[in-house]
């Protein structure tokens, strides 16, 4: 008897152990980018007044694309990402980084699609790639010569 228990008590733990909501609220568009910032982050406000930062990461294919029929080699080509950052704690921190740091960046993805209504040539009449800051991770400093090992500044003062 108590063994029949245990094994019902067994198998309701473990359907348990799978998630209940439904696959489509578990859908997920993601990006992860390890690459360079392309400048330092800028604060930007919304029209309502709302603080966000902006920031690029630059990333470079490597290896390089197959080489052509003739044997050459294809130049490395560069892609800026534009995040946005809209978490309070997280802009501080984003503060913080400078132009040419290496970082590990986890992004929300989101396609939009082109405003029917709008002239071709403007973003809005364009289909947009919107990157929405998840997670940053500095993994390497840009290398500054102008600051000594103590992070500040080297260089005579002036008298």
């Amino acid at each position: 008897m108590f063994a029949a228990t245990r094994t019902a008590a067994a198998a309701r733990v473990s359907a348990r152990a799978f998630s209940t909501t439904s696959a489509r609220s578990a859908d997920l568009a993601k990006l992860l980018l390890i690459g360079r910032l392309g400048k330092t982050p800028e604060v930007k406000r919304t029209r309502t007044e709302k603080e966000y930062i902006a920031y690029s990461v630059a990333t470079t294919n490597y290896p390089p694309p197959p080489p052509n029929p003739d044997g050459s080699r294809p130049e490395s080509t560069t892609t800026w990402h534009t995040i946005l950052s809209f978490n309070p704690a997280a802009n501080n921190y984003l503060r913080t980084l400078h132009k040419g740091s290496q970082v590990y960046v986890e992004a929300n993805f989101e396609l939009r699609e082109p405003d029917p209504n709008a002239d071709p040539d403007t973003p809005q009449g364009q289909r947009q790639i919107f990157l929405r800051h998840e997670n940053i991770r500095l993994l390497k400093s840009p290398y500054n010569p102008d600051h000594n090992s103590n992070g500040e500044e080297s260089g005579e003062e002036e008298s």
